[in-house]
C-alpha cells in the first residue's frame, strides 16, 4: 500500500485537537479491526496504517516532527515510515491508550495474537511476577564526604525471603497446585456483548493472585507469603559530587517479593550537613573573610579552609568591602565529571559599633585627611582618569 500522509490516514485536519485525533482513530480502529475483518487484507492494512498515523499525531513531539519534516523526520526516511515502518511501535500500547487495558474483540486471539504476541502486557496471558516494594532512607553526609565520595554501611529493616521454604511459599516443593480459575494463566478472562460485537476483557486471577499456582501446603514460618520481616547490612558506595534532595537507586536492595519475586529497589535521599565556614552554591563553595579597616586599606594576608585543608591568600592595599577573590579549583566535583568548582572568598570590611576616646581621635583626624575622603581628587576612580586622559587626547 503507497504511504499516505497520516492527517489523511485518520481523516483530520492539522489543526485537530488530540481529542479529535483520538476519536477519529478510535472509530477507524473498530471499523478495521482483524477480529472483525476475519480474511481481509486490505481491512488489516488499513488497521496497521490507522495504528501507525495515531502513534505518530498522539505524540506531541513525533507529531511536532512529522510537521516540520514529513515521513523523513520520522527515522525512517520517506519510503521508511515511522522508525522504518510499522513494526518499530507496539500496537498493544497503542490500542490500550484508546481502549484502556485487557482491550480485545470476539473470542479468539483478539489483536495480541494476530501480531503474534501474548498479550502480556495488558494481562492476555503472562503471569504476573510479584515484585518487593522500595525502601527509602536518608543519608548524611559531611561536605568533605561530597567532595571525595565515601562508602557507608548501614542497617535497614526489610522483609528478606523465608529460609524456611526459600521464599516459595510452600511448606515443600510439592504443595502447589495449578490454579483450577486460569488454569495457571494467571489471568481471568470476561466476554461481554455490545453494540459493537463481542468485547473481551482481562484482568489478574482473583484466585492465584497472578502467579497461576495455588498452595495447597502453606509454610508454617511465613504462612505462605515467601516473606518474613528481617534486617540487611548493605554498602552504599556515595560517588563524589552529590547534592541535597538527591535520589540514588541501588536495584534490588529493597524489600524481597512474594512467592520469589523480584526484589524492590533502595532509594537513597542525601541531606548535607552544613559545613561552620563553608557554604556550597552548586559546585562552588562561598567563604565570608573579615577583615578590619587597616588591613582593607594596607593589605594583609590570610588563612582561607578549603576541603580537607587551609591555603594563604593576599588581600591587596586598597581592597574595597564586597571583593569576590576566586581560587580556582578549589570548589567542589562535578558529578558527571566535569571539574571541579572554585572557591569564592567574599571580603568583608568590618566596620566597629563602638570605639574607644583615642580611636575616636585618629578616626577624627583620618576624616580631615585628603586620603580618607571619596570626594578627593586625590581618590578619583581609574575611570575618571581614564576620562580625562581621552579628553586631553582630543
Amino acid at each position: 500500500m503507497e504511504k499516505r500522509d497520516y492527517y489523511e490516514v485518520l481523516g483530520v485536519a492539522k489543526n485537530a485537537t488530540p481529542e479529535d485525533i483520538k476519536k477519529a482513530y478510535r472509530k477507524l480502529a473498530l471499523k478495521y479491526h482483524p477480529d472483525r475483518n476475519p480474511g481481509d487484507k486490505d481491512a488489516e492494512e488499513k488497521f496497521k496504517e490507522a495504528a501507525e498515523a495515531y502513534s505518530v499525531l498522539s505524540d506531541p513531539d513525533k507529531k511536532s516532527r512529522y510537521d516540520q519534516f514529513g515521513f523523513a523526520g520520522m527515522n525512517g526516511g520517506a519510503g521508511g515510515g515511522f522508525g522504518g515502518g510499522f513494526a518499530d511501535f507496539d500496537l498493544n500500547d497503542v490500542l490500550n491508550s484508546v481502549f484502556g487495558r485487557g482491550f480485545n474483540f470476539g473470542g479468539g486471539g483478539g489483536f495480541s495474537s494476530f501480531f503474534g504476541g501474548d498479550g502480556g502486557r495488558s494481562g492476555g496471558g503472562r503471569r504476573v511476577v510479584n515484585r518487593g516494594t522500595n525502601l527509602r532512607v536518608t543519608v548524611k553526609l559531611t561536605l568533605e564526604e561530597i567532595a571525595n565520595g565515601t562508602t557507608k554501611k548501614i542497617k535497614v529493616k526489610k522483609y528478606v525471603p523465608c529460609s524456611a521454604c526459600h521464599g516459595t511459599g510452600e511448606k515443600d516443593g510439592n504443595s502447589s497446585t495449578t490454579c483450577p480459575t486460569c488454569n495457571g494463566r494467571g489471568v481471568q478472562t470476561r466476554v461481554m456483548h455490545t453494540m459493537l460485537g463481542q468485547m473481551q476483557t482481562s484482568s489478574t486471577c482473583s484466585t492465584c493472585g497472578g502467579s497461576g499456582k495455588v498452595i495447597k501446603e502453606k509454610c508454617t514460618s511465613c504462612y505462605g507469603e515467601g516473606i518474613v520481616s528481617g534486617e540487611d547490612t548493605i554498602e552504599l558506595k556515595i560517588p563524589a559530587g552529590v547534592y541535597e534532595g538527591m535520589q540514588l537507586s541501588m536495584d534490588g536492595k529493597g524489600n524481597a517479593a512474594r512467592h520469589g519475586g523480584i526484589n524492590g529497589d533502595l532509594l537513597i535521599a542525601i541531606q548535607e550537613i552544613e559545613h561552620p565556614e563553608l557554604k556550597r552554591d552548586g559546585i562552588d563553595l562561598i567563604y565570608n573573610l573579615y577583615i578590619g579597616i587597616p588591613d582593607a586599606i594596607l593589605g594583609c594576608s590570610a588563612e582561607i579552609p578549603t576541603i580537607g585543608n587551609k591555603v594563604k591568600i593576599k588581600v591587596e592595599p586598597g581592597t574595597q568591602s564586597g571583593k569576590i577573590l576566586r581560587l580556582k579549583g578549589k570548589g567542589l566535583p562535578d558529578i558527571n565529571g566535569y571539574g571541579h568548582g572554585d572557591l569564592l572568598v567574599r571580603i568583608n570590611v568590618f566596620i566597629p559599633n563602638d570605639v574607644s576616646k583615642e580611636d575616636k581621635k585618629l578616626l577624627e583626624q583620618m576624616r580631615e585627611s585628603e586620603s580618607f575622603n571619596p570626594q578627593s581628587k586625590r581618590n578619583e576612580s581609574f575611570f575618571s582618569k581614564l576620562k580625562s586622559a581621552f579628553r586631553n587626547m582630543m
